[in-house]
């Protein structure tokens, strides 16, 4: 591996006052070959370490200045689809990295240290794509042609892209943390190993005892006659309303009987050059509801799987032909009384030789394949040109 430095932390949703004197404190990673039960074991270990999580609707204790201040959590989505017991997809392009990631910090009045000597230019290679244009756009067809026969009603269909790299590629991955509308901007690394998130889209945030999560889908240029077209086309709202429904059920399996209410529908953001739909749909989380059955309910995410949710990862699985890595999960904050989770959308990954992205969108039965090809394209550019600096 060329030289990945050692990062001042910087994960995305810490709390903004405490990030200059985070230290770590304790780690724990896994793998589908380790067993056992992910979701309870994330909870076990945060447990363990003075962040017990097992009722998010308890209020959180009085803080502890001595004590953690709180714990990134990286999920991928193949191990979202495992906690679920569907199937994981395609094998992972970047085995490097871990399928679930949870690092505990604490605060150190220590300075933080030097950054180390630089490694070298940083050179980034040609990408090369895991399937062609063509592939792409059958594959859209293939999901199209399993609607028509009612196996789904919707599927995310995701590609993937990987160029070799020399230098130390953590600055390059930290440039994704400042592109406009990355509300998840922020890295997390590990040994041979580091992700950098600009994603704008909530997974599931837990304030005061509420859950909300904020589904992203539909996207256009942004520009004046983009937002025009996206607020009129019944194409991207009817699959916008598609996932809300699908949101909605998700989070009533962990909430207060009836407390599930769409607080905003079909809003339109922007991130980078394209505008984008949300909605926010929120809930008073259930008694006794722990982070494991929260992480079962949620991962991986709705808006990056489709509707039904298990119907689709079968699709998925059968049509992607190299698994999503650290694209389409969840990284984030958690801690008693907050968790602030992101989808891992608009994301890069380093190993030891190379820079991973995936890029994708959901698919309907009116949609251009064509049409989708190019609209993952769009939303790779701006990762890619951070990424190449």
């Amino acid at each position: 591996m060329d030289t990945l430095s050692v990062a001042a932390i910087d994960v995305p949703a810490a709390p903004a006052g405490c990030r200059r004197t985070l230290v770590e404190r304790a780690r724990w990673q896994w793998r589908p070959s380790d067993g056992g039960d992910p979701a309870a074991d994330v909870q076990e270990f945060l447990a363990a370490h003075g962040l017990p999580l097992d009722d998010l609707a308890r209020p959180a204790p009085d803080h502890d200045p001595d004590g953690p201040c709180g714990a990134a959590l990286y999920v991928s989505a193949a191990a979202g689809a495992l906690i679920g017991g569907a199937p994981a997809g395609a094998p992972t392009p970047s085995p490097a990295l871990p399928e679930i990631a949870v690092v505990v910090y604490g605060h150190t009045d220590a300075p933080p240290p030097p950054p180390p000597p630089a490694a070298g230019p940083w050179r980034l290679g040609d990408w090369r794509e895991s399937w062609t244009p063509t592939q792409h756009a059958e594959a859209v067809e293939a999901v199209r042609q399993a609607i028509g026969r009612g196996d789904v009603y919707q599927v995310n269909v995701v590609g993937h892209a990987a160029a070799r790299y020399t230098g130390d590629p953590l600055p390059a991955l930290t440039r994704l943390g400042a592109l406009p509308g990355a509300r998840y901007g922020g890295t997390l690394t590990g040994a041979g190993w580091a992700i950098g998130c600009a994603s704008p889209e909530t997974l599931i945030e837990l304030t005061d005892g509420r859950l909300v999560t904020r589904p992203i889908k539909g996207t256009r240029p942004a520009t004046a006659a983009g937002a025009r077209e996206l607020r009129a086309s019944a194409k991207e709202r009817a699959e916008h309303v598609m996932i809300v429904d699908l949101e909605r059920n998700d989070l009533a399996r962990v909430a207060r009987t009836g407390s599930v209410r769409v607080d905003q529908l079909f809003a339109v953001r922007r991130w980078c050059d394209l505008w984008q739909a949300e909605s926010t749909i929120s809930a008073v989380v259930a008694d006794g509801l722990g982070l494991a059955d929260l992480l079962r309910a949620v991962c991986p995410g709705g808006s990056v799987t489709g509707a039904p949710k298990r119907a689709a990862l079968e699709q998925i699985a059968a049509l992607e032909p190299v698994g999503r890595g650290a694209g389409m999960g969840a990284l984030g904050w958690v801690a008693p009384g907050r968790i602030d989770l992101g989808l891992t959308i608009r994301t890069a990954a380093a190993d030891g030789q190379r820079l991973h992205v995936w890029a994708g969108g959901g698919i309907t039965w009116d949609s251009d394949p064509w049409a989708e090809v190019a609209e993952a394209a769009a939303k790779s550019l701006p990762v890619r040109a951070a990424l190449a600096g």
